[in-house]
């Protein structure tokens, strides 16, 4: 099996309650707010506060998460490199998608104002 697909199938199987206390760990690091981590998640997949609180109390898997989101129409402006690998050329849609987030949440740490991140 090509190694790029077990990374995907374990991607796939992942909770996002597991990554999210990352995320905030990452971020408040950095001194930025749980506020600004859930604004760029809602813009990124359309959820409301209450339907992130559902998905982080279910433990939904990121297939779950990802494939319920609406995601942004200007998604695809989340470009370069993130985990060694330019975004744009990630082949498995779940794992891009996933990359996204991955991108939005180092651009907040990164300490990016608001408006770029948000690709207004």
């Amino acid at each position: 099996m090509n190694p790029g697909v077990k990374q995907d199938e374990r991607i796939a199987k992942m909770s996002f309650a597991s990554v999210y206390p990352l995320y905030l760990t990452k971020i408040e690091k950095k001194g930025r707010t749980k506020a600004e981590l859930d604004k760029v998640i809602r813009w990124l997949t359309g959820y409301d506060d209450s339907q992130l609180l559902e998905l982080l109390a279910t433990k939904a898997s990121l297939e779950i998460f990802f494939g319920r989101a609406s995601l942004h129409p200007h998604a695809d402006r989340i470009t370069g490199t993130i985990c060694g690998y330019r975004i744009e050329e990630i082949e498995n849609p779940l794992t891009r998608k996933v990359r996204y987030l991955d991108k939005l949440v180092d651009e907040l740490a990164k300490g990016k104002h608001m408006e770029k991140i948000l690709r207004s």
